[in-house]
């Protein structure tokens, strides 16, 4: 009789402190009973993020978790990218300033009276396996503008001050579960997911 076997039987790792992104992947994974573990509860670990791409960055997060610890991981990086500002901060988001509060005001100054406000969210999401080496790797991105001040209290990182088209509320007033079907990870996860799911697990 044939089995089907679980696509990670020791739950899956997710290979970053930020809580805020562990709670959007672990309800992204839920559909198909995925048991996503925080990784500080596991390990210690910091990783210099010195690759040039977002998905450079997410594959040395994720592989150094899963040499860590043994267990296969998944680690994003993602920015925001602001066409008057040259693309910028793009990989550089996270260390603009201090804390999220600061990072936006930064934003907010280098835009200035900027007519353009054209912005873009983009992440990767790397999943490292570490008994073969295997890297599954997918990026996904959410278009939209950047407001003239933030407004809402929910997400994280630039989300205040970022409107998706289609709307007129920011990420930071959007609820929660809506944000997390149309956010740059939730494209980026999605596209995980459909890769799992064409994996054969039956022998």
């Amino acid at each position: 009789m044939k089995t089907v076997k679980p696509l990670f039987p020791e739950g899956l790792l997710f290979a970053s402190g930020n809580r805020g992104k562990f709670v959007e992947v672990a309800d992204m994974f839920s559909p198909i009973g995925v048991d996503i573990l925080f990784g500080p509860d596991h390990a210690s670990l910091e990783v210099e993020e010195t690759g040039t791409t977002y998905g450079a960055n997410a594959r040395l997060k994720a592989r150094a978790w899963a040499l860590h610890t043994g267990l296969p991981s998944l680690a994003d990086d993602s920015g925001v990218e602001v066409r008057a500002l040259g693309w910028k901060p793009g990989i550089h988001s996270a260390r603009m300033a201090e804390n999220d509060r600061a990072r936006i005001q930064w934003l907010l100054d280098a835009l200035g009276d900027e007519e353009d406000r054209y912005a873009r969210y983009v992440a990767a999401f790397a999943l490292y396996f570490p008994t073969d080496g295997i890297c599954l790797l997918t990026e996904g991105e959410c278009q939209g503008r950047i407001v003239r001040s933030p407004r809402g209290t929910n997400g994280f990182g630039y989300d205040p001050v970022f409107c998706p088209w289609g709307y007129e509320e920011t990420f930071g007033d959007i609820p929660d579960r809506e944000k997390r079907k149309i956010s740059h990870r939730a494209v980026a996860g999605y596209r995980l997911l459909d890769i799992l799911s064409c994996t054969s697990m039956i022998e």
